[in-house]
């Protein structure tokens, strides 16, 4: 009896299984019918659009350009140097290319622009890029030495480069940014978003950060789109350099001007700190201690903190 009665079992849940997938065909039906609806987004049409995937792999090709040897099973020695960055910088350029020109082409059919020749831009824009690698490889590098000289745990460069999320958020930044300024449209946005949900670091393409910049820990940083850092800066985790909460109708009159602060040379800005506002300048050297609200600017070598809270010590008694 009990043999029976598992195998009825077994056949009624089977049925009762058939007859959830017999609805599926209409759920489908319905899911393409709402892609003729506006309240619903896709992208449904002929045109292709730029590939997160590919523009995540481009960023860990260009790693392997910006940090050579580094993140790659193989060695790199004096003999096959040319030869590896022959074969990344290729298969990089290709890459590169392809996803600026889906980036463009979906752009201009996006605001019905004319045509701007896509795969050329796509191939000029990627050449132009390329030839920026040295120089933000050189910038990394004095990222790489704020990190060593800031940090009194780091024991090597080689130990930031392969595991501080501070400097990979960085890295993403500054290749993000520089194709942001070259008009780049899309793929800075879902680069740098991208390095946020690794880090938990949030830096906007368009921020202006100079050299020597370092975050330590770095879970929580928010930095917005109009920020500007000047040399030298070091701040700490969850440290917000944003903008003020504005109503929604005027949210399109400040798309593009300043709305976040300005952070001078040789500032430090300690955990938990929140800067806002586009008119808010944090002057050279000072220093910002942690968890305190600024809205208004900060003259150079001042320091900033709160008044040292009461803490109240009670005994088992």
């Amino acid at each position: 009896m009990g043999e029976e009665s598992d195998l009825a079992r077994c056949k009624a849940v089977e049925k009762s299984a058939q007859a959830y997938r017999e609805e599926i065909p209409e759920i489908v039906n319905q899911l393409v019918l709402s892609c003729r609806r506006e309240d619903c987004f896709d992208h449904v049409g002929p045109e292709p659009i730029p590939s997160r995937e590919a523009i995540i792999d481009l960023l860990h090709r260009a790693r392997h350009l910006l940090f050579p040897g580094y993140f790659i099973r193989h060695r790199v020695d004096e003999v096959n140097l040319s030869y590896y960055f022959g074969q990344e910088a290729v298969a990089f350029f290709e890459l590169l290319a392809e996803q600026i020109a889906l980036a463009i082409r979906h752009e201009c059919l996006r605001h019905q622009l004319d045509c701007t020749h896509c795969e050329e831009r796509g191939q000029e824009e990627a050449i132009r890029f390329m030839h920026q690698l040295p120089e933000i490889r050189s910038i990394l590098g004095t990222d790489v030495r704020a990190a060593f000289e800031g940090d009194p745990a780091a024991k090597s460069f080689d130990e930031i480069i392969f595991s501080y999320p501070g400097l990979w958020a960085i890295t993403v930044y500054r290749v993000a940014h520089q194709l942001l300024v070259q008009g780049v449209p899309l793929m800075p946005r879902i680069m740098t978003e991208y390095a946020h949900h690794q880090t938990g670091i949030d830096i906007h393409p368009g921020a202006h950060i100079g050299k020597s910049f370092f975050i330590d820990h770095g879970t929580g940083v928010v930095i917005g789109e109009t920020t500007e850092i000047g040399e030298r800066v070091r701040i700490y985790q969850g440290v917000t350099l944003g903008a003020l909460s504005l109503p929604k109708e005027v949210v399109d009159s400040l798309r593009r001007k300043k709305r976040h602060p300005t952070v001078q040379d040789d500032v430090i800005i300690y955990a938990q700190a929140t800067i806002l506002g586009g008119e808010t300048v944090i002057g050279a050297r000072s220093v910002i201690g942690g968890n305190v609200w600024i809205t208004e600017s900060v003259p150079p070598d001042t320091k900033v903190f709160l008044k040292k809270p009461e803490l109240v010590f009670k005994g088992k008694e």
